[in-house]
């Protein structure tokens, strides 16, 4: 327990048994001609969001969508994406959210790991999901009508595609009676963001409607909002991190949500003073880039009253300059994708930069011993474990990962983070190191393993292992570390020119160093840490240059 928990703020919060469809049909019934989402100058009612959800949910359950089953969710923020989301829990079935940066390749398994047959994406990704054989497709143009729009609209959104029979754009999808709800038990799925693991296997996260309405609760309750506040939507919905603080939470509080479909600093500062936004859940890359920008005018930013984050540690002075600038305090999270966002957040009353924050309502986080599982004292680092209404049930089909993620420590289901960390005397948590190889590129997790084994499919590669390094704007970066073959050769922009028709922009290295050959440990495995331990070194002697 911290003697920082916010004064007069209950400790435990009772969690609503409705569904997230509930969530917005009640807000429709109490807000029906309140805006609920702005999108480049274009307004959305609560009223025409529930009824357009319940008419794209008819279409869904006349392609043989029902209750349990996974359904694509792909395209950039903006409206559609929350009416497809609705409109998948009114049947009962899960949403399954994936970014919008994946080839084809990476699609395709998706696809057949979680059955899918049917999916709602952008026009600019429908190539690509035929490519991948989606099943059926509701095509969304997300660009079309933007034209008189009074702000810059995002290029590539505004497409133009000839479908193939069956398929059909997002407009002809409404064109049904509505549906109605379907009864669905707080243990029923509903969303399953996917997650990849140290082997380069993603996972899909099981999150019922509980879980997710843990912190939809929790994160309103927590900066304590109201049907008045206006939240500024810059984090991917296909995040958790923004699905909850930046699209569900809001609607469930009968908020306004200003939707940026592309990250713009420019506009955001300006969407921040136009529609008087109050509460902004953000990326430390998106707070160094707002302030590097020479236009800056934190004038701007004066109905700002929140500003929280995750993903990455916002560096100190980039934290204390937001503050000396506009008053503003950045308060950082903790949380993961397994753990449906937020499982620790900092308290406004006690701010730390550089810190995971405190266990939020009904969490028990503790620090354990790797070898015994014991509990450890304050400053001593120990892997992060919690329990919470928040945890995932498991991962999708991964009866073996499940046995290695959750272990009963006094009666209590734990879930391992992997990450390595310590807790001060005050219950504030810190994070120092990770167990499992990952790279936190502005936020979005990039895992060695699956890069590395994309990179081996160049024909010029024999080997190749991908290593994190400490990166200013962006948190960390990857570098890939490559053997090319015998009388082969490859430039670094030829490589990572290939990649980025191989896998997402963000998982691409954009660092290259050959070598001739990879160390190994006492199992045939390439050494990793003492390679990424070294190039750190390198980078931190060189940073602080000379006596």
């Amino acid at each position: 327990m911290t003697r920082y928990w916010p004064e007069k703020m209950p400790r435990s919060l009772t969690l609503p048994r409705t569904s997230l469809a509930q969530n917005l049909q009640f807000s429709a019934l109490k807000f029906p001609d309140k805006t609920a989402l702005y999108f480049y100058g274009q307004e959305t009612s609560y009223a025409q969001l529930f009824d357009r959800s319940r008419r794209l949910a008819a279409h869904l359950k006349a392609q043989g969508v029902g209750k349990g089953d996974r359904v694509l969710l792909w395209m950039q923020n903006s409206p559609q994406w929350a009416v497809a989301a609705h409109a998948i829990w009114v049947l009962g079935a899960v949403v399954v959210p994936l970014s919008p940066m994946l080839q084809a390749r990476e699609l395709a398994f998706f696809l057949q790991d979680a059955d899918i047959q049917v999916g709602v994406l952008g026009a600019e990704l429908y190539v690509r999901a035929q490519e991948a054989q989606l099943g059926h497709a509701v095509v969304a143009n997300l660009g079309a009508g933007m034209q008189d729009s009074p702000w810059p609209f995002p290029e590539g959104l505004n497409v133009q595609v000839t479908l193939r029979e069956g398929d059909v754009t997002f407009e002809d999808a409404l064109n049904s009676e509505p549906a109605e709800l379907v009864q669905v038990d707080p243990e029923d799925l509903c969303v399953m963001p996917y997650t990849s693991g140290t082997t380069g296997r993603p996972k899909g996260c099981m999150h019922p409607h509980r879980s997710a309405q843990a912190n939809i609760t929790g994160a309103g309750v927590w900066v304590s909002t109201s049907m008045e506040d206006v939240y500024l939507a810059t984090l991917p919905f296909f995040h958790v991190t923004g699905f909850i603080n930046s699209l569900v939470a809001p609607l469930s509080g009968g908020g306004k949500i200003v939707i940026m479909a592309r990250w713009d600093r420019e506009l955001a500062q300006q969407l921040i003073k136009d529609q008087g936004v109050t509460i902004w859940t953000n990326t430390a890359t998106m707070v160094i880039d707002l302030l590097a920008n020479p236009n800056f005018d934190a004038g701007n930013l004066a109905s700002l009253r929140s500003m929280t984050g995750g993903g990455a540690s916002l560096p100190a002075a980039v934290g204390q300059r937001l503050q000396d600038q506009t008053g503003i305090t950045f308060l950082e999270g903790y949380g993961l994708s397994e753990t449906m966002a937020q499982s620790h957040s900092t308290p406004k009353s006690h701010p730390k930069f550089q810190c995971l924050g405190i266990a939020l309502f009904n969490v028990d986080a503790r620090i354990v011993d790797l070898d015994s599982g014991r509990e450890l004292p304050p400053g001593e680092i120990g892997e992060i474990v919690i329990s919470g209404p928040q945890v995932m049930q498991g991962y999708w089909k991964r009866p073996e990962e499940n046995a290695k993620a959750f272990s009963d420590i006094g009666g209590k289901r734990f879930f391992h983070s992997g990450d390595l960390g310590y807790q001060d005397e005050e219950g504030f948590f810190f994070f120092t190191d990770r167990l499992k190889r990952m790279v936190n590129v502005s936020g979005l997790k990039v895992w060695p393993a699956e890069v590395e084994n994309v990179l081996h499919g160049h024909p010029a590669i024999q080997e190749a292992c991908v290593i994190a390094l400490p990166d200013e704007r962006s948190g960390e970066r990857a570098r890939a570390l490559v053997v090319l073959r015998a009388g082969q050769q490859a430039t670094p922009q030829e490589i990572e020119a290939w990649a980025r028709t191989q896998m997402a922009a963000y998982k691409v290295p954009r660092d290259y160093q050959f070598v001739d050959s990879l160390p190994r440990g006492p199992t045939g495995k390439v050494a990793w840490r003492p390679l990424q331990e070294a190039a750190r070194a390198e980078l931190s002697a060189a940073s602080s240059g000379p006596n």
